[in-house]
């Protein structure tokens, strides 16, 4: 894995750089793991008995809490000189709930496991929200406005690759071991990458911010001037509404890909492994590919082209059963995914100033979760009345959409 090599680092790294570069790494190595989990928790809650829509809750619980608290959250961090302990304290609580997961048959009746595993991840909810504003306050302020393609195409690249060696043998681990108790000894053992995540972000070294004075104004004037900074930053409000609508299509289907595996393609846990780590494991490539498009023909290109075919993703697996056409199809998709995280990540740190970034990532977040709020369920009830196929068409016409908008803007 040369990516984690120090001697692989830009060369005009100063040594506290190089040492962000190679915690964040190190980080991304461990939430690979870890979240090598994650594909596999809807498909144990479908074989625990769980309807269409508590699979759906399961997406829709971090939209929630991040609608009510990302803005709060924000504002909280905005205050403070050092948002590194909050990011990996809030890390290691999110994934401690893998652990919790694990223990539920032990522990929980059978027929209250569903309800049990849900209000697990709803309390997983609240260091989530903090963990997503954290995460583009540290990466922006580890890499700058120069290296943000580099530490973040060298981050995701370590974590996807990681994750999808892990996925691979997980899908194995499931098939050879009985139920539930192959779900029990994933959930808990992957959970330990928790400890290795909390280790080395913790050790990201970031100068102290300048939280800005106290204001004794009123409530009323504070949101007054809140939302004059929102709106004088024109770009980021476009850029917003625009993922906005992109990002709603993606979600809507989070919870129905699971479904469409399990009840309509009848795949094995092996095979669904298989989609899992092919998807994964691609964006490896994707990552260092649109890195260097990026650098070549521009932010807009890769934008354009990333969502253009990811809004196709949906549709043509909504139109096969056959389960290694579903594979090749999480090959192609991981290509251009690589490519829209990259994007997205880099075109909305473009949009707003340096200094506010907790403010403005947070804002960013509460659209994004209002999008996971709505779209997850709206993709379950869909699935109840057009097919779970039909409501994966509806989530790529609706990402088209976005592509659309997108295509329309300024270059």
């Amino acid at each position: 894995m040369q990516l984690i090599g120090a001697s692989s680092l830009p060369e005009d790294l100063t040594p506290t750089q190089k040492k962000n570069f190679l915690n964040v790494q190190i980080d991304g190595i461990a939430i690979g793991l870890a979240s090598a989990a994650s594909p596999f928790l809807p498909v144990f809650l479908a074989r625990l008995g769980a309807t269409n829509f508590q699979v759906g809750l399961l997406t829709a619980m971090p939209g929630v809490t991040g609608l009510i608290l990302a803005i709060i959250v924000g504002r909280f961090l905005q205050t403070r000189r050092q948002v590194v302990p909050w990011y990996s304290a809030g890390r290691l609580m999110v994934v401690s709930c893998y652990a919790l997961t694990g223990l539920v048959p032990f522990i929980v009746p059978y027929e209250f496991q569903v309800i049990a595993v849900l209000v697990i991840w709803a309390f997983a909810t609240l260091p989530q929200t903090l963990v997503n504003v954290c995460f583009g306050v540290v990466m922006n302020a580890v890499a700058g406005p120069k290296h943000r393609y580099d530490l973040m195409s060298r981050r995701w690249s370590t974590l996807g690759f990681v994750q999808a060696v892990t996925v691979a043998i997980v899908g194995q681990v499931l098939d050879r071991l009985g139920f539930p108790f192959n779900y029990q000894i994933v959930f808990i053992g992957l959970s330990l990458g928790g400890l290795i995540s909390f280790y080395y972000s913790s050790h990201i070294a970031l100068p102290d911010a300048e939280p800005p004075p106290r204001s004794d104004e009123s409530a009323r004037v504070r949101a007054r001037n809140f939302v004059a900074l929102i709106c004088s930053q024109p770009e980021f409000v476009s850029f917003m509404f625009k993922r906005f609508v992109y990002i709603s299509g993606t979600t809507l289907a989070v919870p129905l890909f699971p479904l469409y595996y399990v009840r309509q393609v009848q795949a094995t846990d092996a095979w669904i492994g298989m989609i899992n780590m092919a998807h994964t494991a691609i964006m490896l490539v994707g990552y260092l590919f649109w890195s260097h498009q990026s650098k070549r023909r521009g932010g807009r290109f890769v934008l354009l082209w990333t969502t253009l075919v990811m809004s196709l993703y949906p549709v043509l697996t909504a139109l096969t059963l056959q389960v290694e056409v579903i594979v090749l199809y999480a090959v192609i998709a991981g290509i251009f995914q690589a490519g829209l995280d990259l994007v997205f990540f880099d075109e909305l740190m473009k949009t707003f100033p340096a200094q506010y970034s907790a403010t403005f990532v947070s804002i960013a977040q509460s659209l994004q979760h209002l999008a996971t709020v709505a779209a997850p369920l709206v993709g379950t009830l869909l699935a109840d009345q057009i097919g779970i196929g039909g409501a994966l068409i509806v989530s790529g016409a609706l990402r088209l959409v976005g592509f659309a908008l997108f295509a329309a803007g300024k270059r």
